[in-house]
């Protein structure tokens, strides 16, 4: 179950509202004693992610409706398996189908991409992260997804880390400051609880964060061999972190490197939804 379910349910409610669910000039030719069964079936292989979101936007059409949970997130489902069921009035069920679906598709689509990458390194150590290159207004419902295939998830937000990247670096060395400078003032303005992490595009670089204190090294487009050898200098002083063009080809080489972790942002900004629909069965 998702935490912050307030924030889901204010989300859900300007989705509808974007969709004018009341509105409806189809849904609205059907009587209101118009009774049905549906079914909210998988129609492709996947991992299921958000099945309560989109049962939530059917209560939120109509509250009279009943619904019950057949597959749990983070299942694998196989082609014509029924992920919930529930009856009512069939007018509340189409006028809900299309946001539950959008929602329920992009989050499920999320769980089964980062599931592959989760997939391509078993047995390597290392684990799937996420970015902050999640849909605007979305990054709940995103990250909660690569949750249930399986990854894991880097700041929600910039307040729960500090990142030091390449841009912050060439800001402050036209002040003169270094980097060692800069996780230095970090540190004395972070919580004790934040970690410092440094954005690296060389060996060099790296050896310079490692000085400096940081917590995380991030290796930034390196080769696997650069990355190797980063691995090697940060061991027993710093996490490491792989980012930069990482893809389902390439995730495996990067993860035999020995890195703790790696970061791509295709599982959240390059998702294929997957295919879901809803089967109504009137019953009068």
């Amino acid at each position: 179950m998702l935490h912050q379910w307030h924030g889901t349910i204010e989300l859900i409610r300007r989705a509808l509202a974007e969709d004018e669910v009341a509105a409806d000039a189809t849904s609205g030719l059907l009587p209101d004693d118009l009774s049905s069964e549906g079914f909210l079936m998988a129609k492709a292989h996947g991992v299921l992610a958000g099945i309560d979101v989109a049962l939530q936007v059917f209560h939120e059409v109509d509250p009279a409706l009943r619904t019950w949970v057949l597959t749990a997130d983070g299942s694998a489902v196989e082609k014509g398996q029924n992920l919930a069921r529930m009856e009512g009035r069939m007018s509340s069920m189409l006028r809900a189908e299309r946001t539950a679906l959008n929602l329920l598709q992009r989050m499920s689509g999320i769980a089964t991409y980062t599931n592959a990458f989760v997939r391509a390194i078993e047995g390597t150590g290392a684990i799937i992260i996420d970015t902050r290159k999640t849909l605007p207004g979305f990054r709940l419902l995103d990250k909660y997804a690569v949750r249930m295939g399986g990854g894991h998830n880097h700041r929600m937000n910039l307040a729960d880390g500090v990142l030091i990247k390449d841009n912050h670096i060439a800001a402050m060395a036209r002040r003169g400051l270094t980097l060692a400078d800069l996780v230095r003032r970090a540190r004395s303005q972070a919580p004790h609880t934040v970690r410092i992490e440094v954005e690296c595009d060389s060996l060099e670089q790296v050896r310079e964060a490692l000085d400096a204190g940081a917590d995380i090294v991030m290796f930034d487009n390196m080769t696997p061999e650069q990355m190797r050898q980063g691995v090697a200098l940060c061991k027993g002083r710093a996490l490491t972190e792989a980012s930069g063009g990482v893809t389902l080809e390439s995730v495996r080489a990067i993860a035999l490197t020995g890195v703790d972790l790696i970061s791509t942002g295709q599982i959240t900004h390059s998702v294929k939804a997957l295919d879901i629909s809803l089967e109504v069965h009137p019953a009068n």
